[in-house]
């Protein structure tokens, strides 16, 4: 059984100021490489993932329409809309949510939106001052099968979304000029072998990150009481991908890169992303339920 963070620890390691959260409740119910391309399908026989993890718990604050981040809409329709519209069209059936900003608009929108999917909601009641590190260490028990995880604030395909549907993936892209956050090199092999988060003396890796991953049990194992190990020290501003670089490191995170350059996704952080998402998505998707 994994060691598990007592109460007495993550309450001491939280009462410094530089991780200041508290434990929130659970509701129940290198070189430049071409692109893999073997990694851009579907393994005939095998065994489809069919349960989603999605982070939405952020304000979005430099969007700054005020509304919950997945809420904000392209093309007329909310990411979260168009998300769950591409759940339902590659076969998910579950979806787990960690909710924190304005939480009741994503439940309410969930409510009426998508009928097709089982969904938990987790209440991530100290949003405000933790990072996606929190988030997805409060979902450490929820996940009892293999998932894929998902950031709130993409829009893709929803044929992309069906390559990450065989476990142990992640999506990536060619870093371009405009893009920045987390990026990583990728092996002969096609598997990706390190993680830079965000940008070390102006240097990156030659792909960034989709912010999509498909994620065994073993794995998810081996991150979790990783994650245990961060938020017991207090790093809950730090971001989950930290995680994943050590393990990159230590040869733990054998993940098979998909490539996403061949279609359509974007990631709104600002008012500029959405823009140019809204010329990228000119054809909105029939939401759930409409």
């Amino acid at each position: 059984m994994k060691p598990l963070v007592s109460v007495e620890d993550l309450s001491q390691a939280l009462a410094h100021p530089a991780g200041a959260a508290e434990i929130v409740d659970i509701e129940e119910s290198h070189p430049l490489q071409a692109a893999p391309a073997h990694s851009n399908r579907l393994d005939a026989g095998s065994r489809h993932i069919t349960t989603a993890l999605l982070l939405a718990a952020g304000s979005g604050s430099r969007l700054g329409n005020g509304s919950p981040k997945c809420l904000a809409r392209v093309s007329g329709v909310p990411i979260l809309g168009r998300l769950v519209s591409s759940l339902i069209e590659q076969g998910f059936e579950r979806m787990v949510v960690v909710v924190g900003y304005r939480g009741d608009e994503v439940r309410d929108f969930l409510d009426v939106n998508a009928s097709g999917l089982e969904i938990q909601f987790i209440d991530s009641r100290h949003h405000a001052t933790t990072n996606n590190i929190y988030s997805l260490w409060l979902a450490r028990d929820s996940m009892k099968e293999p998932f894929v995880l998902i950031e709130s604030d993409l829009v893709f395909d929803s044929r992309l979304l069906g390559l990450m549907r065989i476990s142990d993936r992640i999506a990536v892209a060619r870093l371009r000029p405009h893009m920045d956050g987390t990026t990583v090199s990728i092996d002969a092999s096609g598997r990706v072998d390190a993680f830079r988060v965000g940008a070390l003396d102006g240097l990156h890796l030659p792909y960034k990150t989709v912010n999509i991953y498909s994620l065994s049990m073993s794995i998810w194992r081996e991150v979790t009481r990783r994650l245990d190990r961060h938020i017991a020290a207090g790093r809950v501003h730090s971001y989950y991908e930290s995680v994943f670089a050590e393990m990159a490191i230590e040869g733990l995170l054998p993940l098979e890169a998909v490539n996403f350059d061949d279609g359509r996704w974007s990631e709104i952080d600002s008012p500029d992303d959405l823009v140019t998402a809204q010329h990228l998505f000119l054809d909105p998707p029939r939401m759930n339920g409409a």
